[in-house]
């Protein structure tokens, strides 16, 4: 499955995907405002590869980012889209572009393409972001493509040895 845009290529994570996933996830720089990232290259293939199974229904879908006018099709990211609540019809997105690729608009398209692909074939009823307070270029960008800040989750997160929303 592949989601055209006007910068940018969503296509689903395959097995030949599997050493970029390794390294994008494993990179606590790309990952500074999260409370944990897994630096176990194995944990990480064993849980892409178990998503990958999940052919009936599946709970989340992964995309590699790639930049439309690149023909060798060399991967600049990793947007995703996972179901937050069966009952209440709600995903949850999520993506991250490597650092010498930012500030292009490429994060920007690819959580609109994956909020469209949320709506449009998943029959999301609600689709959220959540991010760390002091991340304030993603919290920006969700309210930039028509998202709202509903809830701020006081000291959700333990970040660098406190507790933050």
């Amino acid at each position: 499955m592949e989601i055209s845009g006007e910068k940018i290529w969503l296509s689903r994570v395959s097995i030949n995907d599997l050493d970029f996933i390794c390294r994008i996830e494993c990179d606590e720089n790309l990952w500074y405002f999260e409370e944990y990232v897994e630096s176990d290259e194995n944990v990480v293939r064993e849980e892409y590869i178990q998503r990958m199974e999940e052919k009936e229904k599946p709970t989340s879908y992964d995309f590699i980012v790639t930049a439309a006018v690149d023909k060798k099709k060399t991967p600049i990211g990793l947007a995703q889209v996972w179901n937050d609540s069966e009952y209440r019809k709600s995903w949850e997105i999520g993506f991250a572009i490597l650092p010498e690729y930012e500030g292009k608009g490429y994060g920007s398209e690819a959580a609109k393409l994956l909020l469209q692909f949320a709506f449009e074939k998943l029959a999301a009823h609600k689709v959220i972001g959540m991010c760390n307070s002091n991340n304030t270029r993603s919290a920006a960008l969700m309210e930039h493509l028509g998202m709202r800040r509903e809830a701020i989750f006081k000291e959700e997160l333990f970040w660098q040895n406190k507790w933050v929303d």
